[in-house]
């Protein structure tokens, strides 16, 4: 069987019918036979065949267990199945059969295992014919699920690779097999190409069919079942997921997400249970999660995966999915369009060429469970939310879909958001009507969820704010909005309030009637029950419309007063957001006018009362609510200040009275414009001045509610008019008696003094009465709130009458003429006076605060009409009561502050009191620690006291400002100005205390700001200024800025002199820190609080004392000072901290003054403005912003800033180097640099010794400088910068190459690297001086800046490991940062910095150390070649000469990279240079017997070739001749060596016009480089020389003189000598020159070798030693007889019979049978198979035999005839199993000899008639001799058929002679017995 196998499947049909019919050819006399013979024997043979099926066939039904059953399978499967390709029918049946018959027992016998390896391997086998791969997969199918789980994990990989090219069925049927295996495949822990059990990444295709086929198992549902027993037709419309598989047409209803086709290949022919399902889903997913495939291609698969419904499959790919979550780029649009797909199906489009998608192909939507996987991660693309129109399609699917849920349409919302927050502008435009109209459809249509309406409503917000154009016409979705806002559930109202909030921008510009409806819609939203409603309605009213807009205002102004804090709350935001100080551009349209707001105001009131909107409090009926009515009155009276010019800034009742005297402006300009109405009655709507309405509504309010706001606006709409409209109120003083007595205290003053105002306009006895009813009021102690309100009262109105009369007197200089003014009213004011006085010791602490109020009041404007000295309530005796409360613990501060108030108004309205010094003596005295507030207003006292009656004090607050007041010009002056600032610069200033030179300071700054024009005080400016200057060094930073305050004060009032003395006094203060000497005593405070902790006893540590007393306990004396050293640090710093807060006020007006100080102050303010200390910091940026007002300041003191940085960024104290550092990083941000281009190479070097600062903030502030100072630098080397940016280049590059890319930090190190790329790509073509210097440093560093550790590992690696190792290490390098700097530079280059550059980067290449540097160096080389070629080609000859060297380096890589190199390098060198490069790898090649030397010249010259394919072809007589030997090279197993055969083959094929012409045009040359590799020393050289020859005669056919001559003389001279190791090339050169030239070596020629010069030398060989030699020679010298024709038999027998007798013995010897050849014996090597020798040497032996003329002329000698008895002597029967095939060739040896000498013979003349005679004796004695292969041989069939199958062919080619055969009858085999009958019966007919 094994040799039947041999012969029909190695050969073929068609090769065996050729040989049969060769056969007869050769052996037939006339060439002529029988087409019957033939087809008998091709018969004959596929009979054998069957016979062999059957035996095999037997063989099977003899099995009688499980295992023999197993190895015959084994065994006989493969090649059986290869029968299948037969083109005989019968054969094929037969296989057919045997294979029923194998299915049947193997589908029994289920633990059977199939050869399925062998039958993968057959499967493969790419010239297999489908037949046979068809047949083969099925037991593939079968075979694979029975082997043990390890082998399939085994062959898991071949199945892989076995799908390649194979039909869409059959790559289904092996992924079906492979995907249960991945369940257990074992995965290594580090994943790598080398380890991974599947090798995917050169399979592209093959991954893409396997992660197809894993989606579809990921989608199949468990326990699915197709149902194919119906029809499938395809439906017209394409439809075909409508067609379901309970009937019908159509084909059956595939899973969600599967076609019809994925589920049925999925299902396959054998479909997994749910369990084994499942394990493939997660077999799936630990495949993913090893990384066997791409990350990117398998995301989809672990999202679908993770919403599988079994626990198992989900949760295993839902933890992977978030183990790579962060690797994902979900803004990929690969991932984004799978994920669509998969949701959305195949959509039926038609395809170009108009057919539509096959039904069963179409792929339906995945299901809702597996959707809802998907679209969360949706939510997280970009992508997803910009691809149209997928996004869309899924949001609908997701709200209107037929199988979706709420939980998806909660999704899709989201997914909407989505979309409208990340969509561009220009993609979300189509998307806007479509989004709009679904979320309308589904806000309308879907009321179950409320959640779900929530986020509908809030999409319709979002898209409002994202396309407001789809909003602004459309009024009826606000109404709807609202309308739901009132219906919807409460948890759906919130969404509704936000979408309406964030649609509110989309109508800010509507006009006309869109804007009148809109009012409409939020007016009557505004009163609905709901408050979201009513909320939303405010937001519209206040957005929509303009700030100027009257009516919406008004609906703001009744929202104000809603119940709801939320509501009213939005609406007084909106109302009380006072208009901007910047309002000079359209101040009319920041608030409506007064006058047009009170008649709207006015007019809907009137309405409102006729209506049930009025609002009743008890008998009082308003127009509107208290809270809307107390809004409406508070915004008329901010219109009212708009409109009178005053810019509001506050609504403190404060503020508001300093606006005052303008609005009384314009409220005489309002009153001038129209005719007062007389009538007292308010309540009539008959006013037409908008003023009285206004004062109307304040009553009408004040009169139903109250409240204080209301008070102070009628108050001043009254007081600042009092003659027009105070007197409508003298009838109500009832009324405003009933607000004094309100339970407000403050409501109360504020209602005295409108009483007061409104009594003022009364005179004579109406005055006298109602003096007199207050008098008695404030006796009345039954209320306290009365008697209060009373007492103020009547202080105001006692102090507005002396006011009236002190203003009177000025005008008229005549009392008496004035009834005004009557003695007895006189009496009363003295009276009503001391009724005042008599509470001041009252036990109410309220009643005493209003008597205290009320003396104020009166002394304010008058003398007090009480005796100053004596007895009873004196002057004096007020003074020393009030001055005896200042310090008293017992007194409120209130009480504290009305005494001071008082006794500070006393000088002011009497110019003659007596008691001014001993009132201003008494304040300054009253210093409290705790008390600071105080002293600011013993300030302001001490202020109106020192000036008594010129103070602004004196004015009417109402009337007039402080700037404009002037005091009348009779007023006695009482001015102690000179005393007071005598008191306190000499006394308080000067204290130790620290808090009384607080206070004294505080007054000091009081006076010098309210008296700023007095005399006293300009020419007391230098004692102030000092004093202030004293204070400056205080700790309490309180005091520093008061005094900063005051000097800045000072410095305006100063002249020239004085400005300059204050800003030189500042100066020294804020640079060296000085400051005033002060004793110290034993409770000097020397730290503040408890800065230094407390002692082990818990006592403090702050007093000089306690330190003492510490140092003292400590035995260390010494520590004191060191104490004091600390504390004269802190106060250094805060003499300049003090120094900054007085710079911070003078420093804007001291330009002058402080020029000269400039370049000394600027860099250290400048420094201190990024001091760590807060404090320092925002007191010196404080004083850095009054200073520099001048943008250009910086750029001015530029170089001195920056001298002062860099001197100290290597300062001693570690808050000074930060400070330097981050100064430097915001100095050089933004700003040309080109003055201090020279100072660069000192700030990068002294930044880099900073960057290592042992203290981690200034590390850090370092890296932040010299980020920026990169970035600065990078800009100036910008080509616009002209030569600043050639100097900058010219000074950084030294420092960055030499300091920065070597310095041993790696932050550093990285910033310059960083730096000088960014540099090359700004500078550009500057950088050209610079390469020579930049280029070689840049390379260099490729290697120093490598890791150590790549060196470490490189020299313990592996050859393989460290090529691959090498070449990722100058990948790497030539990516980094320092090679794109240099291809940065190499696009500049020319001939002006080659010349410099190219010694350089030859040295380099000589003697660089490092992979990087090397191969960095080629690689600029080659771009050299491209970038400037030209002016290159100087320099290629020392460049050639430099890559020479790295031509021959050790590493392969670097070896490459040169080569590489070179070969672009050729391409400009000149052709001198580039001959002598030739000449030198021509020299390496043949001389050098180093690999690395030819490892170099195939590199080099197959490089030369790719990139330099004109050079090559310019030289192709130098190359390509060594091309061809070197493709001719003898290949050992190394891989390099068969790599070097490929480079040269490809150099060969690439340059030559096919083989054959390549050798004809360069036959010459080829010549001469064969001859002369044969001359070489070198074994191989020759042995490559002669293969190259061969070569040469194969492929030309036939040489012509003198080249044959010339080959075979070289090859001829090589075979002499000794036997060496290759010398058999030679013999087989020769062989075939002979063969291909053999016509030609017939014609004698001169100097070639003739025939039998060949001959002699050939059989000389044969006769060598050496075995393996011996036999290559025979072989040669046979196949030169055979081509020459030459008959050398005898010779050639004589050499050849004793070498098959030893063969034949090795034989006997091997099988045991016999002995041995010793020589052999002792050389097992020498002869590996002695059968397959032997029978070769027989073929040769009879090959020789020739009839020659001599044998014709009759004398030969029988020794040729006697051939088949010499070979007859073989070893005995008992040995023909090891020898049949021996036998077999003997026997076609002789069938061969007699095809060859019979026809011979029988065409000899015929004088030879002993031809008969001859033919039948050498038949006879061959047929008696061969018998015994008949007859002894009763075992072996196959050699008896043999045997009679040569005699058959004898018996033909003697046609007759041969009578009778004598063929025994014996033959027990009914085919041999036929076949022998046959034969008898043929040569019966034969005779």
């Amino acid at each position: 069987m094994r040799v039947l196998n041999g012969m029909y499947h190695g050969r073929g049909v068609a090769s065996l019918v050729k040989f049969l019919l060769q056969s007869l050819r050769n052996f037939h006399p006339k060439n002529s036979f029988s087409a019957v013979s033939v087809a008998k024997l091709y018969g004959q043979f596929l009979l054998t065949l069957v016979y062999q099926l059957e035996r095999v066939f037997l063989r099977l039904g003899h099995a009688e267990t499980d295992e023999q059953l197993q190895n015959i399978i084994s065994k006989f499967l493969p090649p059986v199945l290869l029968k299948l390709s037969s083109t005989q029918e019968g054969v094929r049946k037969k296989v057919m059969e045997l294979l029923v018959h194998l299915n049947k027992r193997i589908k029994s016998r289920p633990k059977i295992q199939l050869p399925v390896e062998t039958l993968l391997v057959q499967y493969q086998d790419p010239a297999a014919v489908s037949f046979v791969t068809n047949f083969t997969i099925i037991y593939v199918k079968m075979g694979y699920p029975r082997l043990p789980v390890e082998k399939q994990c085994e062959l898991a990989p071949t199945l892989l690779t076995a799908m390649e090219g194979k039909p869409q069925p059959q790559q289904d049927s092996l992924m079906h097999l492979l995907i249960p295996t991945l369940f257990h495949m074992k995965y290594p822990v580090e994943s790598s190409k080398s380890a991974s059990p599947f090798n995917l990444a050169e399979k592209p295709k093959t991954v893409q069919l396997l992660l197809d086929f894993m989606l579809d198992v990921l989608l199949m549902p468990y326990g699915y079942v197709l149902n194919e027993s119906q029809s499938r037709q395809n439906s017209s419309s394409g439809q075909s997921s409508s067609s379901n598989s309970g009937g019908g047409s159509g084909i059956p209803q595939p899973p969600p997400g599967m076609s019809f086709y994925a589920a049925k290949r999925v299902i396959g022919d054998n479909p997994w249970t749910p369990e084994q399902l499942e394990q493939c889903k997660l077999g799936i997913v630990k495949f993913i999660e090893a990384e066997q495939v791409p990350e990117l291609e398998a995301v989809l698969h672990l999202v679908i995966a993770s919403s599988d419904t079994r626990h198992s499959v989900a949760t295993a790919a839902d933890l992977e999915l978030k183990s790579k979550q962060s690797l994902i780029d979900w803004n990929n649009p690969a991932i984004i369009n799978k994920m669509y797909k998969v949701y959305l199906g195949d959509i039926p489009l038609k395809t170009k060429e108009g057919a539509v998608l096959k039904p069963e192909l179409k792929r339906d939507p995945v299901s809702t469970r597996v959707k809802l996987k998907i679209v969360p991660h949706l939510l997280r693309s970009r992508q997803a939310a910009e691809t149209f129109p997928a996004n869309i399609q899924v949001v609908y699917d997701g709200l209107f879909g037929t199988n979706t849920n709420s939980k998806l349409r909660t999704l899709s919302l989201q997914f909407v958001h989505h979309i409208c927050i990340t969509c561009p502008e220009i993609k979300i435009k189509p998307l806007g009507p479509m989004l709009l109209n679904g979320l309308t459809k589904l806000i309308n249509e879907y009321k179950e969820d409320p959640k779900l309406l929530s986020m509908a409503y809030s999409a319709v917000g979002k898209l409002s704010s994202r396309m407001p154009h789809l909003f602004t016409k459309d009024i009826a979705l606000v109404q709807q909005l609202f309308e739901a806002l009132c219906k919807e559930e409460p948890e759906t109202r919130l969404a509704i309030q936000e979408a309406l909030s964030m649609m509110v921008g989309a109508y800010s510009t509507l006009e006309g009637a869109q804007r009148t409806l809109m009012e409409a819609l939020v007016a009557s939203y505004l009163i609905k029950p709901e408050v979201q409603v009513r909320q939303v309605a405010v937001k519209f009213a206040s957005t929509v419309f303009p700030s100027d807009h009257i009516p919406s205002r008004y609906l703001l102004l009744l929202a104000a007063g809603d119940p709801r804090e939320e509501v009213h709350g939005e609406a007084q935001r909106v109302l009380r957001c006072l208009p901007g100080r910047n309002r000079k551009e359209n101040a009319s349209k920041q608030m409506p006018s007064f006058p047009e707001m009170v008649y709207y105001i006015q007019e809907k009131a009137s309405h409102r009362m006729k209506t049930p909107a009025k609002y009743m409090t008890g008998t009082t009926v308003l127009p509107f609510n208290p809270a809307a009515f107390g809004e409406i009155v508070l915004y008329l009276r901010t219109c009212l200040a708009h409109s009178a010019g005053v810019v509001p800034t506050s609504q403190s009742l404060a503020d508001m009275q300093d606006h005052a005297p303008a609005i009384g402006r314009y409220i005489r300009t309002l009153m001038s414009g129209s005719q007062v109405t007389s009538s007292s009655s308010s309540s009539k709507s008959g006013e037409t001045n908008p003023v009285q309405i206004y004062i109307g509504l304040l009553q009408q309010l004040l009169a139903g509610v109250g409240g204080l706001p209301v008070m102070y606006c009628l108050l001043e709409a009254v007081s600042v008019y009092p003659e027009k409209l105070a007197a409508k109120f003298v009838d109500k003083t009832e009324w405003i008696k009933s607000l004094m007595n309100s339970s407000k205290e403050e409501m109360r003053e504020l209602a005295a003094l409108f009483y007061s105002v409104v009594v003022s306009t009364v005179s004579g006895n109406e005055l006298k009465s109602m003096i007199e009813q207050l008098i008695k009021t404030t006796k009345d102690n039954h209320s306290p709130e009365i008697q209060h309100g009373s007492l103020l009262a009547l202080g105001f109105t006692v102090g507005r009458y002396l006011a009236k009369k002190k203003m009177r007197m000025a005008e008229q200089q005549d009392l008496e003429t004035n009834a005004d003014f009557l003695p007895d009213q006189e009496e009363l004011i003295q009276s009503a006076t001391e009724t005042i006085g008599s509470f001041l010791d009252s036990t109410s602490p309220l009643l005493a605060i209003a008597a205290c109020t009320a003396l104020g009041e009166i002394g304010r404007n008058g003398p007090l009409p009480i005796p100053s000295e004596g007895s009873g309530f004196t002057k004096l005796h007020l003074v020393e009561s009030l001055l005896n409360r200042i310090p008293s613990s017992k007194e409120t501060n209130k009480m504290k502050e009305r005494a001071i108030q008082t006794l500070g108004y006393f000088p002011v309205g009497d110019g003659d009191f007596p008691h001014q010094k001993l009132l201003l003596q008494g304040l300054m005295d009253s210093v409290e620690a705790k008390q600071i507030e105080l002293q600011f207003t013993i300030g302001e006292a001490i202020t109106s006291a020192a000036v008594g009656t010129s103070s602004v004090a004196a004015r009417d607050a109402w009337l007039v400002t402080e700037e404009e007041y002037t005091p009348p010009a009779g007023a006695k002056v009482n001015d102690v100005v000179p005393w007071v600032l005598d008191v306190i610069l000499n006394k308080h200033i000067v204290s130790p205390n620290p808090h009384v030179r607080q206070a004294a300071c505080i007054w000091l700054l009081s006076l010098v700001r309210k008296l700023s024009t007095h005399k006293e005080v300009k020419s007391h400016l230098k004692e102030i200024q000092s004093a202030f200057v004293s204070v400056l060094s205080e700790n309490d930073e309180l005091s520093q800025d008061v005094a900063s305050k005051g000097l800045g004060l000072v410095y305006e009032l100063g002249n020239e002199q004085d400005q300059q003395e204050l800003v030189s006094t500042l100066v020294e203060t804020l640079m060296t820190g000085k400051r005033a000497k002060h004793e110290v005593s034993g409770e000097t405070v020397v730290f503040q609080g408890g800065s230094l902790g407390k002692t082990p006893d818990g006592q403090g540590l702050s007093t000089y004392k306690e330190l003492c007393s510490l140092a003292s306990d400590l035995s260390q004396p010494d520590l004191v000072y060191k104490f004091m050293n600390l504390a004269n640090h802190h106060a250094m710093w805060n003499s300049r901290k003090g120094a900054a807060f007085g710079f911070n006020v003078i420093a804007t007006r001291a330009g002058e003054q402080l020029a000269p100080f400039l370049p000394q102050l600027v860099p250290r303010l400048y420094r201190y403005q990024f001091d760590p200390n807060l404090g320092i910091r925002q007191a010196m940026t404080s004083i850095w912003n009054a200073l520099v007002t001048d943008k250009s300041t910086v750029d001015k003191y530029l170089k001195e800033i920056l001298q002062d940085l860099v001197k100290n960024l290597t300062s001693n104290m570690w808050r000074v180097r930060e400070s330097s550092c981050l100064a430097l990083n915001d100095l050089l941000r933004g700003r040309p640099l080109d003055d201090i281009i020279d100072k660069l190479p000192e700030i990068w070097e002294t930044l880099f010794r900073v960057q290592d600062d042992i203290k981690e903030s200034v590390r850090k502030a370092a890296e932040l400088a010299l980020k920026t100072l990169s970035k600065v630098c990078v800009k100036m080397c910008d080509p616009a910068k002209g030569a600043a940016g050639q100097r900058t280049i010219a000074v950084l590059l030294p420092c960055l190459l030499d300091k920065g890319m070597m310095s041993p930090v790696t932050e550093v190190r990285a910033l310059s690297i960083n730096t000088l790329v960014k540099i090359s790509k700004s500078a550009g073509a500057m950088l050209k001086p610079h390469a020579p210097k930049l280029i070689p440093a840049l390379l260099e560093s490729l290697s120093v800046l490598e890791p150590q550790v790549l060196n470490y590992l490189s020299l313990r690696a592996t050859d393989q490991e460290k090529a691959a190792m090498d070449s990722a290490r100058l990948s790497a390098a030539k990516s980094s940062p320092m090679m794109e700097t240099i291809n940065m530079c190499l696009q500049y280059l020319d001939v002006s910095v080659l010349g410099e550059l190219v010694p350089r980067l030859c040295e380099l290449i000589r003697s660089g150390v490092g992979l990087g540097t090397k191969g960095g160096c080629a690689s600029v080389i080659v771009s050299l070649t491209t970038q400037c070629p030209q002016d290159l080609t100087p320099y290629s000859g020392k460049l050639m000469s430099a890559l020479l060297s790295g031509l021959t380096d050790r590493n392969s890589v670097i070896q490459k990279s040169c080569a590489f190199a070179m070969g672009h390098l050729v391409r400009t060198s000149r052709d001198s240079s580039t001959e002598k490069l030739l000449q030198k790898l021509n020299g390496w090649y043949m001389e050098k017997e180093e690999p690395i030397y030819k490892t170099s010249c195939a590199l080099t010259v197959h490089a030369i070739g790719r990139y330099s394919p004109d050079v090559l072809k310019n030289h192709a007589k130098e190359v390509l001749p060594l091309a061809f030997l070197g493709m001719h090279e003898i290949t050992d197993e190394e891989k390099a060596e068969k790599e070097e055969c490929n480079l040269w083959t490809e150099v060969w094929q690439e340059n030559v016009p096919g083989s054959f012409g390549g050798i004809r045009l360069y036959l010459q040359e080829l010549i001469t480089i064969t001859q002369k590799a044969l001359q070489s020393q070198s074994w191989k050289m020759k042995a490559q020389g002669a293969i190259a020859m061969a070569s040469i005669a194969k492929q030309t056919s036939s040489l012509v003189p003198p080249y044959l001559g010339m080959i075979l003389a070289a090859l001829l001279q090589g075979l002499a000598g000794r036997t060496w190791a290759g010398k058999e090339e030679l013999l087989k050169a020769i062989a075939c020159v002979v063969t291909a030239c053999s016509a030609q070596l017939e014609k004698p020629v001169p100097n070639q070798p003739s025939t039998n010069e060949i001959l002699q030398a050939v059989l000389k060989e044969c006769c060598k030693e050496n075995l393996k030699y011996k036999i290559v020679a025979i072989n040669c010298a046979a196949d030169v007889l055979k081509a020459t024709k030459e008959d050398r038999f005898q010779e050639f027998s004589d050499i050849v019979i004793p070498l098959i007798k030893k063969c034949a013995g090795v034989t006997a010897f091997q099988a045991g049978g016999g002995r041995g050849d010793e020589e052999m014996m002792q050389d097992p090597r020498a002869l590996t198979d002695p059968t397959r020798v032997s029978t070769r040497l027989f073929a040769e032996v009879g090959g020789q035999f020739t009839v020659n003329p001599y044998y014709e002329s009759g004398s030969a000698s029988n020794n040729n005839y006697q051939l088949p008895h010499r070979t007859s002597s073989f070893p005995p029967s008992n040995l023909w199993l090891q020898h049949f095939t021996r036998r077999f060739q003997c026997l076609r040896w002789v069938s061969t000899f007699r095809g060859q000498a019979l026809p011979r013979l029988s065409k000899a003349p015929s004088r030879h008639s002993s031809w008969s005679s001859f033919s039948f004796s050498f038949s006879s004695s061959f047929l008696v001799v061969r018998m015994p292969v008949l007859s002894e041989n009763k075992t072996y069939s196959s050699v008896r058929t043999e045997a009679l199958s040569v005699i058959e062919l004898l018996l033909k080619k003697l046609e007759g002679e041969l009578l009778m055969v004598l063929i025994r009858g014996s033959e027990s085999r009914p085919e041999l017995q036929e076949k022998a009958s046959l034969l008898k019966k043929t040569l019966e007919n034969l005779e």
